[in-house]
């Protein structure tokens, strides 16, 4: 999947844990993109079957979709953990580049990267 279609699904998984509803204007909002843009984005993930889109109506992750965004998720925290509180940089720049490393970085990589910090902050990675 590309990083477009990994952000949105990021979108779509952290709004419904915020407000249990998703829309496509939510999605806009929060990704700052236009809503043709997210139905564009919609439809492909609907085909794909990551989500299920009711036509001017909700929008859910199907239990694929909530494996792929969790899985997102996860890197993201990881990864901005490990910058901010290992590398010490700061938070606006940390979550701005783990947006960036976490589509791109190796399972490897990540594996290696959360083992260090399960070892160095003595907690799991995916509790913040």
């Amino acid at each position: 999947m590309n990083k477009s279609g990994e952000d949105y699904l990021e979108a779509v998984l952290n709004i419904e844990s915020e407000k249990g509803v998703v829309r496509t204007t939510d999605i806009a909002s929060r990704l700052n993109v236009s809503k043709p843009s997210v139905n564009r984005a919609m439809k492909v993930l609907s085909a794909e079957g990551y989500i299920d889109h009711e036509t001017y109506g909700k929008i859910t992750l199907t239990e694929k979709g909530k494996v792929y965004a969790s899985m997102v998720y996860k890197r993201h925290k990881t990864l901005v953990r490990f910058l901010r509180d290992i590398l010490n940089v700061s938070e606006d720049v940390s979550k701005r580049d783990a947006c960036l490393i976490e589509h791109d970085v190796s399972s490897e990589t990540m594996e290696k990267i959360t083992s260090y910090l399960e070892g160095h902050l003595g907690v799991e990675e995916n509790k913040e």
